[in-house]
């Protein structure tokens, strides 16, 4: 997935990109809205993370003009202003989402993968890593063409880990993705379902095709020669 972030504050912009390409996204940054209009107008990105305050064309300014330009992107607004009046203005402006800063970096992370399955016109039905197979409609999940029996758990795990193949999902995204963003547990049970998931996909195979991804999470790999640390 690519990220256009549109940010004048260095310390921030800075940081995001830190925090999106390590997550695995393609990131692209820009410190002024007339730049961010441009950028946006482009579409090549799958998302838009928008600072409201802005020089040379304000966030709000720069919602207006590209969605009367018919841009879809999501866009989640980030400002220092949290009144429910101007979460309101931004929503109406043509936000997707909206988070006031300070901010926390997996939140934001996991509202912007939220947004962007929110607005997909047209869902995958079947996800297809390898010979893995996961279908949406009819909850059906196969390996090498045999059946696999998952439990609802499970299932929504692998859904998100396939929906991004070959990127870094983090624990607190699967945990957020499984019992919703007020998820304030341990992230530890994620082990659990995630070493049960390993067991009835990996049946008479040496290396798993859910990767583990050393203090960050886990990854389904189009690899599988990549080594799994379990």
């Amino acid at each position: 997935m690519r990220v256009l972030v549109i940010e004048d504050d260095q310390a921030i912009g800075k940081a995001l990109v830190k925090g999106f390409t390590e997550a695995g996204y393609q990131c692209d940054w820009v410190h002024d809205g007339e730049a961010g209009a441009t950028s946006a107008q482009s579409q090549q990105a799958d998302a838009i993370v928008l600072d409201q305050m802005l020089p040379k064309m304000s966030g709000l300014e720069l919602l207006r003009v590209i969605r009367a330009a018919g841009v879809m992107t999501p866009v989640i607004l980030l400002t220092a202003m949290g009144s429910v009046q101007d979460r309101i203005t931004g929503l109406n402006a043509g936000a997707d989402d909206y988070i006031p800063k300070p901010f926390d970096f997996a939140e934001l992370l996991a509202r912007l993968n939220a947004v962007v399955r929110r607005t997909s016109v047209r869902p995958t039905p079947v996800l297809t890593v390898n010979d893995l197979n996961l279908d949406l409609s009819t909850r059906r999940v196969s390996r090498g063409g045999r059946d696999v029996d998952l439990t609802p758990i499970e299932f929504s795990l692998l859904e998100l880990l396939m929906r991004f193949a070959g990127q870094v999902v983090t624990r607190k995204m699967l945990c957020e993705h499984v019992w919703g963003f007020n998820w304030d547990g341990t992230t530890n049970v994620i082990e659990v379902h995630v070493n049960r998931l390993r067991g009835k996909l990996d049946q008479g195979r040496q290396d798993s095709i859910i990767k583990t991804i050393r203090g960050r999470g886990y990854s389904v790999a189009a690899d599988e020669n990549v080594p799994s640390e379990k």
